[in-house]
C-alpha cells in the first residue's frame, strides 16, 4: 500500500469530525489536543478521542482529508513535563477543521477567505490562533458554531 505524506501535526476526533492542529514546535499542539480530550471527560463537547500527536498521515479521498497516525506513534502523546504517555486512540478520521496555532496573522475579525485553507488539495475551515492566545476558548466556540450555524 502506498503511504500518504506524514506532516507535523496533531488530530483529535471531535463528534463526527478530527480537529487538525498545526504549529511550530512548542506552540502546543499536544497541550490542546490533550484539552480536547478533558473538555469531552468535563462534558462541554459530547465526545472527543485522540487520532495523532505529533505526526500524522493526511489523504485526500472522496473529496474530504483523511488523518490517521504514523505507525510509531500510534496512540502517543507527549504531556508536557511528564513525557510520552498512551492513550486510547481512533486510527482513522475525516478532518473537519484546521486549527493554526501560533499564527502571527491571526486577527480579530478575520476576512472569510482567511477562515479557510487547502491541505492536499481539500478545502477545510481555518482557525488561526495568535500566540499568545488561549486556543481551547476560541476553538470551543467555533465547535458550537460549526454545530450549531442558524
Amino acid at each position: 500500500m502506498n503511504q500518504s505524506p506524514s506532516i507535523h501535526a496533531s488530530a483529535v476526533l471531535v463528534g463526527a469530525r478530527a480537529v487538525l492542529i498545526q504549529g511550530p514546535s512548542g506552540s502546543g499542539k499536544s497541550r490542546l489536543a490533550l484539552a480536547l480530550l478533558r473538555a469531552a471527560a468535563q462534558g462541554l463537547i459530547q465526545f472527543a478521542r485522540l487520532v495523532a500527536d505529533d505526526r500524522v498521515r493526511v489523504e485526500a479521498r472522496h473529496g474530504r482529508l483523511l488523518v490517521r497516525p504514523t505507525e510509531a506513534l500510534a496512540g502517543l502523546v507527549e504531556v508536557r513535563g511528564l513525557g510520552i504517555r498512551r492513550l486510547p486512540h481512533e486510527p482513522l478520521a475525516v478532518v473537519g477543521l484546521l486549527v493554526e496555532l501560533g499564527h502571527a496573522e491571526a486577527e480579530r475579525l478575520p476576512e472569510p477567505s482567511r477562515q479557510q485553507a487547502e491541505i492536499a488539495g481539500i478545502t477545510l475551515p481555518r482557525l488561526a490562533v495568535a500566540a499568545d492566545a488561549d486556543p481551547l476558548p476560541l476553538l470551543l466556540g467555533q465547535l458550537q458554531i460549526a454545530a450549531d450555524p442558524g
